[in-house]
């Protein structure tokens, strides 16, 4: 691979601007709490690869999204293993960066100048639960049917505009089949396009600011 990356190096040359990016100076004490955030991250790299191969053979339609989802798990060749692949990683992904939350919390690394890091990490926290949540319907079955119904529910009890929210989460009154594509469109491009550009703001800082030494 040192080979394979010399050679690439050689000819685009990635080192020298990026020499900054790739070698920094970082706290002398570091723990394994602070890999956290990129354990958090590998995770997410896992589960848009497995979804990008889901999204071969899963179809977004109230007749085939249930059989499909049969189809990947008992026919396509490691279907059953892509999908449970993507369904442990996006559980770990949400655990973790909960994790990476409460160890910057508990250490205070969201003072200034690191207050917009902490709000690009809190909204990547919403969008995690965002993702789990809309892809739990994807299967269209009993449990994934009736857990998005009462999920949804909830919009309706927020006062004066309860109902509009509750239209808008579901693309209409019940929950459908124009509800199943409105959460696979959001699960698979919004969610994971606002994800990416938030990591890169959220990385980008981490390289201008420097890693928090802690307390």
């Amino acid at each position: 691979m040192g080979r394979i990356y010399d050679w690439i190096d050689r000819r685009f040359g990635i080192k020298p601007p990026h020499k900054n990016f790739l070698q920094r100076p970082v706290p002398q004490n570091l723990s394994y709490f602070y890999c956290l955030g990129g354990i958090a991250f590998t995770l997410y790299l896992a589960v848009l690869l497995t979804g990008m191969l889901l999204s071969f053979y899963y179809v977004p339609s109230e007749k085939e999204a249930f059989q499909s989802v049969v189809r990947i798990t008992r026919e396509v060749h490691f279907g059953a293993l892509i999908r449970g692949l993507h369904k442990w990683s996006a559980n770990l992904l949400i655990l973790f960066v909960m994790l990476h939350t409460v160890r910057v919390f508990a250490q205070r690394a969201y003072r200034p100048p690191r207050e917009l890091n902490w709000v690009a990490g809190t909204f990547i926290l919403v969008l995690a639960f965002a993702s789990g949540f809309t892809g739990y319907l994807l299967p269209w079955d009993q449990k994934a049917y009736w857990a998005t119904v009462v999920g949804t529910g909830m919009a309706a009890t927020v006062p004066f505009i309860g109902n509009h929210l509750l239209y808008l989460v579901r693309g209409g009154p019940e929950v459908d089949g124009a509800t199943l594509v409105r959460f696979y469109s959001i699960h698979v491009i919004w969610i994971p396009l606002v994800t990416s550009l938030l990591l890169w703001a959220h990385f980008h800082m981490v390289k201008r600011q420097g890693i928090s030494g802690g307390l």
